[in-house]
């Protein structure tokens, strides 16, 4: 599986809620942050996606654009779904992705956090 495969096939199992699969595609030592913020670890983001899940109806990642590059990918996609209070998520979101021996080691992700504030105000 090259980078661009592999950058699919994580996507596909985070918006499946699939778990195991995750798993599978990372590292044991997978790190990663948001907006340059703390570095959490695999597990502690598995559990944060499923707490995303529980408050947005219909998540999918729409509009995807991947790259590989030397050292794994970069994807920009739309995360999209229905808050709560009947509101549509719609978020842009650009990961940038370190691959070794086949498994995701690091995951950057930024997005605008203004228009991430439905969905921090649904998961409080």
């Amino acid at each position: 599986m090259n980078n661009e495969q592999l950058a699919e096939a994580l996507f596909d199992a985070f918006a499946a809620g699939d778990a195991d699969k995750v798993r599978q595609l990372c590292a044991p030592d997978f790190e990663a942050h948001q907006n340059n913020g703390e570095l959490i670890t695999l597990e502690p983001l598995l559990q944060f996606a499923l707490a995303v899940y529980g408050v947005v109806s219909n998540f999918r990642y729409d509009q995807a654009v991947r790259s590989a590059t030397d050292s794994g990918f970069v994807e920009e996609h739309q995360v999209r779904g229905t808050l709560p209070d009947g509101s549509e998520l719609d978020l842009a979101v650009c990961v940038v992705a370190e691959v070794s021996d086949g498994k995701v080691t690091r995951i950057r992700e930024y997005f605008d956090t203004a228009d991430a504030a439905g969905l921090v105000e649904a998961l409080s």
